[in-house]
């Protein structure tokens, strides 16, 4: 249990010192790059806030990557969108999900400094589907684009949309609930998981489970084009009472087309309770903040920010402001209290190295096979885009009592190393063609490189959240900087050399030294959390 401060959603009056740009930016970003914080350093929180809590620009969508080919056989040519494109077939269908997953990667690695992907990230977590169970990937980035269009907006629009979304609709069997036959597996996880959750005052009962499902009777599937539509001959059109939790809310049945107006009637009901707006605080917590909220942290943070979302008309952005610019936000005990998740770690080690990408003979083959060889490492690390293991999403952000502590094992640990080592020592390799990490070029972008001192203590600052020991830090000048040699005057005259008289001999002295102090740095347990 964390010792925090008083709880409240008051304004942070501290400094917004590079410390505390630190971790704004490594708790709403997925990492960031030095050049970050110098570009926040001065600004006012106000200023800080409302650079990060923006959208995006809209992304252009996911291509034809395919190698060796002008045209798949559903006439979609090399570099051009395959999205609504017909399903082809199988093996089509693969190079798709390649390049969906391939293309969210690439817009995660090359992010503004805004809130927008994390947020997405959260979102598709949230309402878990897996792309492996519905198979199709036009349906992928067709769920994509509602929680990319809806991420940073009207929260019960999203519900709608998410509820009639051909991803959605046939991984919890939507598509075949029907009035002879109602299938509840929706209707119970629109209420578990996706608006009220389980909180001890969420008492929605099992008749209410039922009837929601029968409220939502009816809704298909088309897959081509990949699309939902609303039969009224499959709904039912009995009416609908629910317990005393909705307030015995009873909604009429109604028949033929006018049977699609039942599913705003149920969201109305449901967002009229107060459990929602306070569920959905608690998972944003969970997944910025911390995985534990005590008796504190719900009634001074959580309760007054549910209010501010319920006012709101449930839209997420005033949330998010309100969150973010808090005393609550900044204490010392939320700082570096997180496991990174793999995704988390990934990008962020790519935002600290800034490797360069190869010029490509065939830039969109070659950088969308790389794109998805970052996504195997996530894969490895047990986080899979577009595939949690279940409804429920990533475990880490639910299984009590371990929570972001699952992200680490004996598999995914050793994993994540081998990433960042491979990365610093020879780059990520494909075709002849390699994502280059220049250890030289990161250094020379430091303030005071040629002192041993103040470079390692720079690269501390930027790769961690917790302070590292004394003894360490000395140790790592002395064994790797200094290589044994008494004074720090050695490290700056080879560094001297090698930026004054560079040779090969000069750099490689300086190079290797440095990959192998960031090696070092980028393996240790607190590079971990955030």
């Amino acid at each position: 249990m964390k010792n925090f401060g008083s709880v409240s959603i008051d304004k942070f009056q501290g400094k917004l010192d590079d410390d505390a740009i630190k971790h704004l930016l490594s708790r709403t970003l997925f990492g960031f790059s030095p050049k970050n914080i110098t570009q926040f350093s001065g600004n006012t929180l106000t200023q800080a806030i409302d650079a990060i809590i923006k959208k995006s620009p809209t992304a252009l969508p996911p291509i034809n990557y395919y190698e060796s080919v002008t045209k798949d056989t559903t006439g979609v040519a090399l570099g051009q969108t395959w999205v609504n494109a017909t399903y082809g077939d199988g093996t089509i269908n693969t190079r798709r999900k390649i390049s969906l997953k391939a293309w969210w990667m690439q817009l995660m690695l090359n992010q503004e400094t805004t809130i927008n992907e994390k947020m997405i990230l959260f979102w598709q977590n949230h309402f878990s589907t897996e792309l492996n169970s519905y198979g199709d990937a036009r349906m992928g980035y067709k769920f994509l684009e509602v929680i990319r269009k809806n991420a940073l907006g009207d929260f019960k629009s999203m519900v709608k949309e998410i509820t009639l979304d051909p991803a959605m609709l046939l991984y919890l069997n939507g598509n075949s609930n029907t009035k002879t036959a109602p299938d509840e597996n929706y209707g119970r996880e629109l209420q578990e998981l996706f608006t009220l959750g389980k909180g001890p005052n969420s008492k929605y009962t099992e008749s209410d489970v039922k009837m929601a499902a029968k409220v939502l009777t009816g809704y298909r599937v088309l897959r081509e084009p990949v699309s939902s539509y609303f039969d009224s001959t499959k709904h039912d059109t009995t009416d609908k009472t629910f317990s005393d939790f909705f307030g015995n809310k009873v909604i009429k049945g109604q028949s033929g087309d006018a049977g699609k107006n039942e599913l705003d009637e149920l969201l109305t009901m449901i967002f009229a309770t107060n459990e929602v707006s306070l569920y959905i605080m608690r998972r944003l917590y969970i997944f910025f903040f911390y995985y534990d909220i005590t008796d504190e942290v719900e009634k001074n943070f959580i309760v007054p920010l549910a209010k501010i979302f319920k006012d709101s008309n449930y839209e997420i952005l005033p949330v998010l402001k309100v969150m973010f610019a808090s005393k609550h936000f900044f204490d010392l005990e939320l700082r570096g209290c997180l496991i990174k998740s793999p995704v988390d770690h990934l990008v962020g080690s790519m935002k600290l190295l800034e490797p360069s990408w190869p010029v490509f003979q065939n830039f969109i083959y070659e950088s969308y096979l790389l794109a998805n060889d970052l996504v195997a490492v996530t894969d490895k690390g047990q986080q899979s885009l577009l595939d949690p293991p279940n409804v429920a999403g990533w475990p880490a952000y639910y299984q009590a009592p371990v929570f972001h502590e699952i992200w680490i094992n004996a598999s995914t640990l050793p994993e994540r190393a081998k990433f960042t080592d491979n990365m610093i020592a020879k780059g990520l390799k494909r075709n002849n063609q390699a994502i280059v990490f220049d250890s030289f070029s990161m250094a020379k972008k430091l303030k005071k490189p040629a002192d041993p001192n103040a470079l390692i203590s720079e690269l501390v600052f930027l790769f961690f959240h917790v302070p590292l020991s004394p003894k360490l830090l000395l140790d790592l000048k002395k064994d790797i900087l200094l290589e044994g040699q008494a004074s720090d005057y050695y490290w700056t005259e080879i560094w001297d050399e090698a930026i004054n008289k560079p040779t090969n001999a000069s750099l490689a002295m300086v190079t290797t030294r440095l990959k192998k102090l960031i090696t070092y740095l980028m393996d240790l347990p607190e590079f971990q959390l955030s």
